[in-house]
């Protein structure tokens, strides 16, 4: 059975002809609704805020304060771990800073300073796994807490060092700057926290985590903690991406849903990370791997060909990042700092997160077990929608199903297709010694790549419609 409407042969129900105005008018929408969100999203990634460095309210966070301190950490040059700039002037400048807080401070909080100088060794399964030993290297370990002490507390981490050709300012001088800010704004509370804030400034994670192991199975204090944030980079400025929360504890991304200011938080990140596939690890491991303790890790993505090079300067990050990330910090840890369930957070440990920010604007999070039940509700309805086309009459649910088989067999041979024609401009852009050139300008690599997958894929659906729904047009006519 057959007919035609609004210039559109159908087959049972189904489309196999389009006229070419329709075609250009569907393909122009699609166009539209692309770039319109292309573009609503790069205005969500460059959308900063105005920066507040001039507040004078020293209970509020300033990014001209903490640039202050980013300006001064990287002017000592390349800090790794064992240096003087790393051992001794970092850490001499620190507790300067500390020491003032500790004077200038409010009467609500008490401040203590330790400096930790540990000497350990453990396995890591990193790189094809390796075990790693060290010496006396230096942790600055700051606690705030109420006048009367507390028994649980929330951890802030970052790292001083920096690899040995790069200033260091994004990873991860400007975290230890936020985290500074973080704690005079603080120690100027007027109401107490409920639990304590320990704020680790640690001073060899470059060399692979060893600071961090150092503090969280040494230090007197580590076994106060209940639940961490860790503060890192992959590129320089922009906005901090939560891109790994947990093991569990689902309250500790509704903390972070409910306290921070600017919310930017993705759980592909956290999938993509924690798969293997980038071959990058951060504190966040070792306190979870020899802690047991849940967290939150967050870090700068931003400019990513910046990274580890001298090129990472403080003049590149913005004190727009720089407020936000200190707005989104010190709110998440005054939530943390006085709620219930860091007191009793194994109580709250089960379950996982399905977490994202739609713009920046919120973040949508549900548990994981909800994620599932919808994606078996949409697969229980995809499939009952099918059996309804299938079971019309015998003849038109065998030509839906046809139909329905070669739809699917074009779409895998574009993915293939696609797949195999991207891995040979990559190998040749290699040979020819441009790998990484798309790294800088990210356009270079829809150049590269997006036009020649986007040829394929008008090639192979012009190939399938004139091969094809052009044959079934003539059985039609006929």
């Amino acid at each position: 059975r057959g007919g035609e409407r609004g210039g559109e042969l159908r087959a049972g129900g189904v489309g196999v002809g389009v006229g070419p105005g329709a075609e250009l008018w569907v393909s122009g929408l699609v166009l539209v609704y692309v770039l319109g969100v292309r573009g609503l999203v790069q205005v969500s990634l460059q959308q900063l805020l105005l920066s507040n460095s001039d507040n004078d309210n020293s209970s509020h966070f300033s990014a001209g304060r903490a640039r202050e301190h980013l300006q001064h950490i990287t002017e000592l040059g390349p800090r790794p771990s064992g240096s003087p700039a790393n051992e001794i002037l970092t850490v001499n400048y620190l507790l300067e800073q500390v020491q003032k807080m500790k004077e200038g401070g409010g009467a609500a909080h008490q401040i203590t300073v330790d400096v930790q100088r540990p000497t350990g060794s453990f396995s890591i399964d990193f790189l094809g796994g390796f075990g790693s030993y060290y010496d006396n290297i230096s942790n600055v370990v700051v606690k705030l807490e109420p006048k009367h002490g507390a028994k649980h507390a929330v951890l802030a981490n970052c790292h001083f060092d920096s690899v040995a050709n790069s200033p260091g300012a994004s990873d991860d001088a400007v975290s230890c700057a936020v985290m500074l800010e973080v704690l005079n704004s603080l120690s100027h509370l007027s109401t107490p926290l409920h639990h304590a804030v320990i704020f680790l400034f640690n001073g060899a994670e470059e060399n692979v985590l060893q600071a961090s192991h150092g503090f969280i199975t040494q230090h007197p204090w580590a076994k106060l903690i209940r639940a961490f944030i860790n503060l890192e980079a992959a590129g320089v400025g922009g906005k901090e991406l939560v891109f790994q929360t947990g093991p569990e504890n689902p309250w500790l991304v509704q903390a972070y849903v409910r306290a921070a200011k600017h919310p930017f938080a993705s759980v592909v990140g956290q999938e993509i990370f924690q798969s293997g596939v980038i071959p990058a690890d951060t504190d966040f491991r070792i306190y979870r791997d020899f802690g047991n303790i849940p967290g939150i890790d967050l870090a700068f993505i931003e400019n990513g060909y910046i990274y580890h090079t001298k090129y990472d300067t403080a003049d590149r990050i913005s004190l727009d990042s720089i407020q936000r990330a200190g707005d989104n910090i010190l709110a998440v840890l005054q939530y943390l700092a006085t709620s219930v369930e860091l007191a009793d957070s194994k109580a709250y440990r089960h379950g996982t997160m399905v977490f994202f920010d739609v713009l920046g604007l919120f973040v949508v999070a549900y548990p994981a077990r909800i994620g599932a039940i919808i994606n078996y509700l949409v697969a229980a309805a995809a499939i009952v929608y099918l059996a309804k086309k299938f079971s019309v009459s015998k003849g038109l649910g065998c030509n839906y199903l046809k139909d329905l088989l070669y739809a699917i067999g074009i779409t895998v041979i574009c993915w293939f297709t696609i797949f195999f024609t991207i891995l040979i401009v990559a190998v040749f852009v290699s040979l020819i010694g441009q790998s990484m050139s798309w790294y800088t300008h990210f356009y270079v690599s829809i150049v590269f790549y997006g036009s020649i997958a986007l040829i394929k894929l008008i090639l192979i659906h012009t190939l399938a419609k004139n091969l094809f729904y052009g044959r079934v047009n003539l059985l039609l006519l006929a």
